[in-house]
């Protein structure tokens, strides 16, 4: 095919040829952790096995909605995204995709969520995806983000919802175990992204994004991240504490948060770049590990009680 034959078949099909860029505006391994955790949740909350329908178009219905707030994120971040090293190849930045065409793909994935959840799982479920995908397409990428260093903190609820939904999915309720969830995911966003923050504070200060490296400083921002590990750690006990895991999850939660402890505390004396982005690299480990052993005991005392 000659580059002519291309330019034309993206001029007349531009989302077969471009089908690529408008994936990456989904954010897609950020969407893999927010299903994991969200499917995680639905099996917490199911006795047995997830009934198909919360399985299947609860998933389909959350990663629909994340994706269109991924694009909210894209659209509104454009002109930062294109100072910043690590987002400057993103399909807008690059000239693949317009503005138009991003807008109305994030409103085609929203309103595909929307139905989903509303018509084949329930209606709290969609009413909670939505006011997700507002807190973080909206009121934390249109204003959080650009007016306070504690915009990861407050904004952080967004991200934190993805169990809660999965939940909800399957039982249709609001649970308070589902909350506690909620609460592990939310003090685990502060020291995974202001560990990147770190790594990248010359380019927020740029793009003058008031990450708390660039208005605290790097050692308020080491120590702060070391403060909310430990938090991190005491909450990632509450399962056990409130019986909704046993002895393997327990263990989990220990080793990887010594871990995850080990780590912010050398961040107060080690004071490279590359041990900051180590951290951000561990901390993504150590959500998904974790949420993996919650997974794992909870179908091993399924198995043990069924064999007393």
């Amino acid at each position: 095919m000659t580059e002519q034959q291309s330019k034309d078949i993206a001029i007349t099909i531009p989302w077969l040829v471009n089908w690529r860029d408008y994936l990456a505006l989904c954010k897609p391994k950020i969407i893999v952790l927010i299903v994991f955790t969200a499917a995680v949740g639905m099996f917490l909350a199911a006795p047995g096995m997830v009934p198909l329908n919360a399985l299947i178009f609860g998933n389909v219905g959350i990663a629909l909605a994340a994706s269109s707030a991924a694009v909210v994120n894209h659209i509104v971040d454009q002109r930062v995204d294109a100072i910043m090293m690590r987002t400057k190849h993103r399909p807008l930045q690059k000239g693949n995709i317009t503005m138009e065409g991003a807008a109305l793909f994030g409103l085609i994935l929203g309103l595909l969520s929307m139905a989903i959840l509303i018509l084949y799982v329930n209606m709290l479920t969609a009413i909670l995806t939505l006011g997700s995908l507002i807190g973080y397409g909206f009121i934390y990428s249109m204003y959080l983000k650009r007016a306070t260093p504690q915009n990861i903190v407050i904004g952080g609820a967004s991200g934190a919802a993805p169990p809660v939904l999965g939940w909800t999915a399957v039982t249709g309720t609001l649970d308070p175990n589902s909350l506690i969830l909620f609460l592990i995911i939310f003090a685990w966003t502060p020291p995974h992204f202001w560990a990147l923050a770190i790594y990248r504070r010359d380019e927020y200060a740029k793009a003058a994004i008031p990450m708390l490296p660039v208005t605290h400083g790097v050692k308020f921002t080491r120590l702060h991240i070391l403060y909310y590990t430990i938090v991190l750690f005491l909450v990632s006990l509450l399962p056990f504490v409130f019986l909704m895991s046993g002895g393997m999850y327990l263990f989990g939660a220990f080793f990887l948060g010594a871990i995850f402890l080990y780590y912010s505390i050398k961040m107060q004396t080690d004071h490279s770049d590359k041990l900051a982005m180590k951290t951000f690299s561990f901390s993504i480990v150590y959500l998904m590990a974790l949420f993996a052993f919650l997974l794992a005991d909870h179908y091993l005392t399924m198995i043990i009680r069924q064999l007393v």
